[in-house]
Order: structure tokens, then sequence, then C-alpha cells
């Protein structure tokens, strides 16, 4: 009998020993529930967080590709506007071009009408002379026709002799 109270007392130890495992065991259990539950909570912030992270990410990638799109309107903005500066360049040469080409044709068209006038006052001049030289042809035609109408009476007096 004192061998089943000693197999008792051990087995009652082997119980105590166990349900102490048991309770440090539940115990690590427990600390290890809260632990996960601990983690679960952190993970799910940490997924929020993730999430909101995303949200802004996707925002910023917008922002981003409104930023470039601006950027190239800009810049094609700028294309144009350079182009355009360039085209007011060659408008401004060319005008610069046609004014000096006015000029100089307003300075020939001047030298020409003093010409014109240099030329009219000859012709008018000519033209006198040429009046002139026509009366003075008529004056020795009839001057002309005076004499030899005198020489002819002059020859028919000297046959009638």
């Amino acid at each position: 009998m004192d061998k089943i109270k000693e197999r008792f007392a051990l087995l009652g130890q082997k119980i105590e020993a166990a349900e102490a495992r048991a309770e440090a065991a539940e115990a690590e259990n427990k600390k290890l529930n809260q632990t996960v539950l601990e983690r679960d909570q952190e993970i799910a912030s940490l997924q929020h967080k993730l999430q909101l992270a995303e949200a802004d990410l996707e925002k910023a990638e917008d922002k981003v590709k409104e930023l470039k799109g601006q950027a190239e309107e800009g810049d094609a903005h700028k294309a144009t506007g350079e182009n355009l500066t360039r085209k007011v360049q060659l408008l401004e040469e060319e005008l610069d071009k046609a004014e000096k080409d006015l000029k100089d044709a307003t300075e020939k068209l001047r030298q020409v009408d003093v010409k014109a006038e240099h030329f009219e006052r000859q012709l008018q001049r000519a033209e006198q002379e040429r009046d002139e030289w026509e009366k003075k042809a008529a004056d020795a035609d009839e001057q002309y026709k005076q004499s030899k109408r005198e020489l002819d009476e002059v020859v028919s007096q000297m046959e009638s002799l």
C-alpha cells in the first residue's frame, strides 16, 4: 500500500506539475493570443495606413500626370510663342525691307518727276523753237514767193523789152 500511496503521491505531483505546466501554457497561450490580437490590430492599422498611402500615391500620380500635361502644354505654348516671335521678327525684317524699298522707290520716283519736269521744260523750249522756226520758215517762204513774183515780173518785163 505504501507503494500505491507513493504512486498516488507521485501521480499527484505529476498532476500538480502537469496542472502547473497547463496553467503556465494557458498563461503563455493567453499572452500569445494577446500578442496576436495586438499584431492583428497593428496589421489592421498598417493596412489602413497602407490604403491611405496608396490613395495619397494615386493622388500624387494624378497630380504628376496633370503637371506633366501642363508642362507639355506649357512647352507647346512656349514653342508656339517662340515660333510667333520668329514670325514677328521675320515680318519686322520684311517690313523694314519694304519700308526701305518704298523709300528707295519714292526717291527714284521723285528723281523721275524732277527729270520729267526738266524734260517737259526742254520739250516746251523745243516746241517754242519749232514754232519760231516754223514762223521763220513761213516768213522765208512768203519772202521767197514775193521775191519769185518780183523776179517773174522782172523776167516778164525783160521779155517784153
